[in-house]
């Protein structure tokens, strides 16, 4: 009798003492709705792909990335961190792309974003290291001259030390045609 009681109370004690926050998430079990900028109890990012289907048409399917996170595991971005970013949960698979509208890095770039969505802040960061370029200085190029810095972006900074040197000079570059 004594041990019956015991089981109950042990199995009573852990269901409600059962936090979900600390569930492990499953990229493949999440929803297409919740997908994007999703980080899965392993610390991989969850990304929103699209499948064709037999009859037509396209469903869309959460997977598992290879890119790992590194700090942060089972997380699910906030709707208020999404709409400070100017991300779209919709968005299919992960692009640096975003980071050549310049309304998108106002956004990513405002301190609503920059400061309080390290997730977001963090994707976009890799991202932007990988077009050689650092998010900081992206962000405060852009608050300085915002069109100047989708050139950057563009041309990993040689560009616009071209831009720079023809700003100064006055006159274009020739071009190889006229040579």
């Amino acid at each position: 009798m004594v041990s019956i009681f015991r089981t109950s109370l042990m199995v009573l004690i852990s269901f409600y003492s059962f936090d979900p926050s600390h569930a492990n998430i499953i990229c493949e079990d999440l929803p297409e709705d919740i997908c994007a900028f999703s980080i899965s109890g392993a610390g991989k990012r969850c990304l929103l792909e699209t499948e064709a289907r037999f009859a037509g048409g396209v469903d869309f399917r959460c997977r598992t990335s290879e890119i790992e996170v590194g700090r942060m595991t089972n997380y699910v971005e906030s709707d208020a961190c999404v709409h400070a970013c100017g991300v779209d949960r919709r968005s299919v698979g992960i692009s640096s792309d975003g980071l050549l509208d310049p309304d998108f890095t106002a956004k990513l770039c405002s301190p609503e974003c920059f400061d309080n969505c390290p997730n977001i802040v963090d994707l976009y960061f890799n991202l932007a290291a990988g077009e050689g370029a650092f998010l900081p200085d992206v962000c405060a190029a852009r608050r300085a001259n915002p069109h100047r810095t989708m050139v950057e972006i563009l041309s990993s900074g040689l560009v616009s030390d071209m831009l720079t040197s023809e700003e100064f000079s006055g006159a274009p570059s020739p071009s190889p045609a006229s040579t």
